[in-house]
C-alpha cells in the first residue's frame, strides 16, 4: 500500500497528498499506444449517448492511424457509419496512466465494390480506420521508496 493519503478539506473536496499525474508527450503517447493491444472504442449512439466497446487495435505512429478489425453488422460499425466521431482509450501500467486517440473513423469494407444484388456474407470483416487528429493522456510517476 502507498503511504499517500487522501484527505477531505472543509469544502468537501478531496485532496491527495501524493504526486499528481503528468501530461504525456506525443512520443510517450505513441509508445503507450504501441505497447498495448486492447483499448476501449467510443462511438456515438443515435440518442447522443456514448457506446463503449473493448477492441483489439493496431497503431501506426507514422500515419497517425488506428486500425480495428470488426464485422460489418456490429453496432459500433453502424454507429461510426452514421457519425464518424470516435475516441480510443488505452490504459497504461497504472490507473492514472492512459492515452486517448481522437479522430474520425472510416469504414473500409471490401464489399463496397460488390454488385448491388450480391448478398453480404455473414461475419463479413471490415476495417475501422481512425485518422487521429488529437492525442492526449497522462502518467503517474511515483518516486521510488526507500
Amino acid at each position: 500500500m502507498s503511504e499517500n493519503t487522501a484527505t477531505e478539506t472543509t469544502t468537501g473536496i478531496t485532496k491527495n497528498d501524493g504526486p499528481a499525474p503528468r501530461v504525456l508527450t506525443d512520443r510517450e503517447l505513441s509508445q503507450l499506444l504501441r505497447q498495448q493491444q486492447f483499448g476501449v472504442l467510443a462511438s456515438v449512439r443515435s440518442t447522443g449517448h456514448p457506446h463503449l466497446s473493448t477492441v483489439l487495435y493496431d497503431w501506426n505512429a507514422e500515419e497517425r492511424v488506428v486500425r480495428i478489425s470488426s464485422t460489418a453488422d456490429r453496432l459500433k460499425v453502424r454507429q461510426l457509419r452514421r457519425d464518424p466521431h470516435t475516441s480510443l482509450h488505452v490504459s497504461g501500467p497504472d490507473v492514472w496512466s492512459f492515452a486517448v486517440a481522437e479522430g474520425k473513423a472510416e469504414i473500409v469494407d471490401p464489399a463496397d465494390g460488390a454488385a448491388p444484388d450480391e448478398q453480404p456474407m455473414p461475419d463479413r470483416r471490415v476495417v475501422i480506420l481512425i485518422r487521429v487528429s488529437r492525442l492526449y493522456g497522462t502518467a503517474l510517476d511515483i518516486p521510488a521508496q526507500d
